[in-house]
């Protein structure tokens, strides 16, 4: 068992498969099937990643799909550290007090 009921989750479903989509968009967003990624309070008693659950997200809205992750965090970050421009604000302000404005 991977999540027990309550467990924040993110979940995975297909809306649209492709070639069901409206016909007035882009040809390249026709050939691929809408998908959502969602976040909730997973419903069932338990579940395994893999499996059909419902949840219900922080709003209270209650949707299906495919448990694809346990405890979701985000993972993006703004790079690693670059040493060059740790001193630009340095270097204005001392530029500023040289000119005098």
């Amino acid at each position: 068992m991977d999540a027990k009921k309550g467990d924040w989750v993110r979940i995975h479903d297909t809306v649209l498969q492709r070639g069901k989509r409206a016909p007035d968009i882009p040809e390249d967003t026709q050939s691929v099937p809408l998908e959502v990624w969602d976040k909730g309070f997973l419903l069932n008693d338990e579940a395994n990643i893999g499996d059909k659950v419902a949840v219900e997200t922080y709003i209270g809205r209650r949707i299906e799909g495919t448990l694809i992750e346990v405890n979701p965090y985000y993972k993006h970050n703004f790079g690693k550290c670059v040493p060059e421009i740790l001193y630009i604000g340095r270097q204005v302000r001392s530029l500023i007090e040289e000119d005098g404005e």
